[in-house]
């Protein structure tokens, strides 16, 4: 028996909160609770936008990172999940 659209299909909604600059939340924890990976208007690069909370108010940031978007990729399925993103010689990585 096929399945119905409605019982696979996860709704589409835009990922809310104020915008942040990565340098806003750099070494602090943060959830993070959703993202969204799109090709960059800038360059031929992806640019992951990252829904997180600090505290109580729900954000967004945006990254070119090829290092955060492998990480957020790997690790979706443990979503929501605590991290700090660092600065790391060139690079940002969630820790």
């Amino acid at each position: 028996m096929p399945k119905h659209f409605s019982e696979f299909a996860k709704e589409y909604k835009p990922l809310s909160g104020d915008k942040l600059k990565i340098s806003d939340i750099l070494n602090k924890e943060i959830m993070i609770i959703g993202f969204k990976i799109k090709p960059s208007k800038v360059n031929e690069n992806k640019c992951l936008t990252i829904q997180f909370l600090l505290g109580e108010a729900e954000h967004i940031f945006f990254s070119g990172s090829n290092i955060l978007i492998e990480q957020i990729e790997k690790y979706k399925d443990e979503m929501p999940f605590l991290s700090t993103v660092k600065k790391i010689g060139n690079y940002f990585s969630f820790t």
